[in-house]
């Protein structure tokens, strides 16, 4: 579970006293001194539960640690001449991908060099911002994409982005006055404040929403050894599945009751991503 870049600032003081009291368990390996100092590996492992009641506490929401990949269309204007920048020439083309973190959920695919591309967005530059520019994307196997719309101003950067991730379309406007994308450091510090305004509306996209708990009654055939056990790790790995029980059971089935913080097409998606199919009969959900 992670957060947003302003949630951090919520948890930035916790006491070492906070953090024991969520801790599961730990494991101690390879220990050893050096130079009279002491050295191990510590591998936790913290009560899902309890982190997620903390996070409520604090008024956080933490996202599910999802990657995913993303279409990025980098398009640099020169005001001056109003010049369009999609391939060569274009630094945020060149170098977008130079700076990557591991603890980044977004992966960038740029367009292919194709020039057809470019000669079109040369014949609507006026009207760039409000373009459509599915006949562009849909070329490309990718569900999400962003656009972004860089004006290369005489002492300022100003971007438009048009970001859409998970079928929900989000506008931005930045402004970065006295930067030179020619600049190293300037150009690193645009695009990791970017990338960030980026990854933050990708985890708001995937909020566990703790103050909504859906009640869920599953029913599956008790004879069903083998699906039972599936379930209930799928159940155990779902970071929306906040808690579950046996209600009842018998000789021809067992109810689960299940609380989740999530809707109900939600819940019906995670289950089909790990290959567990359900049908309603009678008001209930039954595992086939």
């Amino acid at each position: 579970m992670i957060a947003t870049s302003g949630d951090r600032k919520k948890i930035k003081n916790v006491s070492i006293k906070e953090i024991k009291g969520m801790i599961d368990s730990f494991t101690i390996s390879d220990e050893k001194f050096i130079n009279n100092e002491y050295f191990a590996n510590l591998e936790t492992t913290f009560n899902k539960k309890k982190i997620l009641k903390f996070l409520e506490n604090k008024n956080i929401f933490p996202s599910i640690p999802q990657r995913n990949k993303v279409l990025l269309f980098p398009i640099l204007i020169e005001t001056k001449n109003n010049n369009i920048y999609l391939f060569n020439n274009n630094i945020f083309y060149d170098k977008w991908n130079e700076q990557k973190n591991s603890y980044d959920l977004l992966d960038y695919l740029l367009p292919s060099e194709d020039i057809e591309d470019l000669i079109e967005l040369q014949k609507i530059s006026k009207d760039i911002e409000t373009y459509d520019f599915s006949n562009l994307i849909n070329k490309y196997d990718i569900k999400d994409n962003i656009i972004l719309i860089i004006y290369k101003e005489s002492n300022r950067i100003r971007t438009l982005s048009k970001i859409n991730l998970n079928n929900s379309l989000k506008i931005q406007n930045k402004n970065y006055p006295k930067l030179d994308v020619l600049n190293n450091n300037d150009f690193s510090n645009i695009v990791e404040n970017l990338k960030q305004l980026y990854e933050d509306q990708w985890k708001k996209n995937n909020e566990i929403n703790t103050s909504i708990k859906l009640p869920l009654t599953i029913s599956i055939n008790s004879k069903k050894t083998k699906k039972i056990i599936e379930l209930e790790q799928v159940l155990y790995s779902l970071d929306l599945v906040s808690d579950f029980s046996i209600l009842n059971f018998n000789s021809e089935i067992i109810q689960y009751k299940i609380t989740y913080n999530g809707t109900p097409n939600i819940f019906l998606n995670d289950m089909k991503e790990k290959n567990l199919e359900l049908e309603i009969k009678n008001n209930m959900w039954i595992l086939k």
